[in-house]
């Protein structure tokens, strides 16, 4: 591998040359090119997607969509989250690894849990301004991230577009790729007009299936606003995907071809599929998708990727993609107190981020130990050390007396009927996926 600065202002120039003009045959160029100046790990995930763009339809989708963004958000995809994100920082990640050291390759935050919304079993009305993470905290963390290696960061909340600085976070840090997760219904000409300029920031709308169901748990008039700034981020040439909670409740319309449609005709990219998890304040066992279900959406996936110019991500079975759990190692997320949890859906700490760097956080005892763990199952369809293995959440929790990042955090931890519950469902999901994984071992 050759990686020099020369090599690396070489790359850069191709892409702005190439990416206007899209073909296939161009992107596979592209393509070498990265290959010439990746390390040996990179080297085989570029020449997997090369295969992909060339022999399957999936090179129809990627094209696809591309053609949805505009030159500028086009240019920073391949330059920001591929050339910086993929490649050239992951010389840094490989030197963290031989050293014995993590380095998440992205890192969730939540600098806000305000909200415009009241949606059904969320308590952000419970925060104010004053409960936000300053933004002087926020641009260290983004800077620190950087200098170890991290390109991509995830901003949640609450609604992040309560909060304006977050674009001044996007213009003074070119060189990271963002995407922020959003309820859509702030979402306005001029914010679309903002993210086109910048280029870096990809949006995710959150949508819980059609109409009733999104209006059911986010208000009246919440869906056709969602649908509304899909059109808005459309017509800038912004780069955006849809996100969805799974449950018990909607697990067969999220999954079905014809939301799956609707979003295509959208303009999306890409969908993400979080599982309901029974967590936080006040957890409500039945609105997990039952095992059935979580395998029904399994065969979901696999239909749409075969039948749709879709590409999604669901988050419990694509595990067996990247090695089962990452927590605490690929990613991390840092609370708007600061509290630096594993995993957003993991609410206990041992770190602030605002009395350590980064990397002295990614190396607390927690975070090794859980680490050392991974993955919890040679059954990599079970990932969760939640719902799948609780013994490892538990054990940890006792051992370590972790702190609780908000009031609840612990109710599935040491309320009895929640930990009856909780067993149950992971003895019948390891028995439902049991042939699932031994057929994708010989297969």
């Amino acid at each position: 591998m050759f990686q020099n600065k020369s090599s690396k202002v070489f790359v850069i120039k191709q892409i702005s040359k190439i990416s206007p003009m899209l073909s296939k045959k161009n992107l596979v160029t592209l393509l070498n090119l990265y290959k010439k100046i990746a390390n040996d790990r990179t080297k085989k995930n570029i020449a997997a997607l090369s295969n992909i763009l060339e022999t399957t339809p999936a090179g129809d989708m990627i094209i696809r969509d591309l053609k949805l963004i505009n030159p500028k958000c086009r240019k920073k995809l391949f330059t920001t989250l591929i050339a910086e994100g993929l490649i050239f920082r992951d010389e840094k990640r490989v030197k963290a690894e031989a050293e014995g050291r993590a380095v998440p390759f992205t890192i969730l935050i939540s600098p806000t849990m305000r909200c415009n919304l009241r949606c059904r079993g969320c308590y952000a009305y419970n925060y104010s301004k004053k409960d936000d993470l300053s933004y002087e905290i926020l641009d260290r963390v983004v800077t620190e991230a950087e200098e170890i290696g991290v390109a991509f960061i995830t901003i949640l909340g609450g609604e992040p577009l309560v909060m304006p600085d977050l674009f001044k976070l996007y213009e003074e840090h070119p060189n990271m790729y963002f995407q922020f997760y959003s309820n859509g219904t702030l979402l306005t000409k001029k914010v679309a007009k903002k993210l086109a300029k910048l280029g870096n920031v990809a949006v995710m709308l959150s949508i819980e299936g059609f109409k009733k169901e999104t209006d059911e748990r986010r208000g009246d008039g919440v869906y056709e606003k969602v649908l509304k700034a899909m059109d808005t981020l459309r017509g800038a040439g912004v780069p955006f995907g849809y996100s969805t909670a799974v449950t018990s409740l909607n697990e067969p319309i999220v999954s079905s071809d014809e939301l799956v449609d609707l979003m295509l005709a959208k303009g999306a990219l890409l969908g993400w599929y979080f599982l309901y998890m029974p967590v936080g304040r006040d957890p409500d066992l039945s609105l997990m998708p039952t095992p059935k279900q979580r395998l029904h959406l399994l065969e979901s996936d696999k239909r749409i990727r075969a039948t749709k110019q879709m590409f999604i991500i669901d988050f419990w079975n694509d595990a067996p993609f990247v090695g089962g759990c990452i927590a605490a190692n690929k990613y991390i997320h840092i609370t708007s107190n600061g509290d630096v949890e594993p995993c957003i859906f993991t609410h206990l700490a041992q770190d602030n981020i605002k009395e350590k760097s980064l990397q002295e956080v990614m190396e607390s005892e927690y975070f090794r130990k859980l680490r050392s763990k991974q993955p919890y199952d040679k059954n990599l369809y079970l990932p969760c050390q939640w719902i799948d293995h609780p013994e490892v959440s538990r054990e940890l929790y006792k051992e370590l007396k972790l702190k609780l990042t908000h009031p609840g955090a612990d109710d599935i931890l040491i309320r009895e009927d929640l930990k009856t519950g909780i067993d149950e469902y992971s003895a019948k999901v390891k028995e439902t996926y049991k042939d699932e994984w031994e057929a994708k071992k010989s297969g």
